[in-house]
């Protein structure tokens, strides 16, 4: 493997994040996010995010703020 250099791991890091790379193509940007102190720090950004995401999409929407989003959907798709 070579570095493949901060253009191509910042340009990949979405997928890099998400497991949807292949495996050399991850296995070339880990490799970079092991020795580029600015991109790993973009790395920790990503995950923190993608963690903070995840988390959110886990609770649960309090009852009265689902029905008054509800309403209010229905209210601007009968108007349309």
């Amino acid at each position: 493997m070579t570095d493949c250099g901060c253009e191509r791991a910042k340009a990949e890091l979405e997928e890099y994040l998400h497991n949807e790379l292949r495996k050399e193509e991850a296995a070339d940007i880990r490799e970079h996010l092991e020795t580029c102190t600015d991109c790993s720090s973009e790395h920790l950004v990503g995950l923190t995010l993608t963690d903070a995401v995840q988390r959110a999409c886990k609770e649960t929407t309090p009852e009265d703020l689902r029905d008054q989003v509800l309403l209010r959907l229905r209210s601007i798709q009968s108007t349309h």
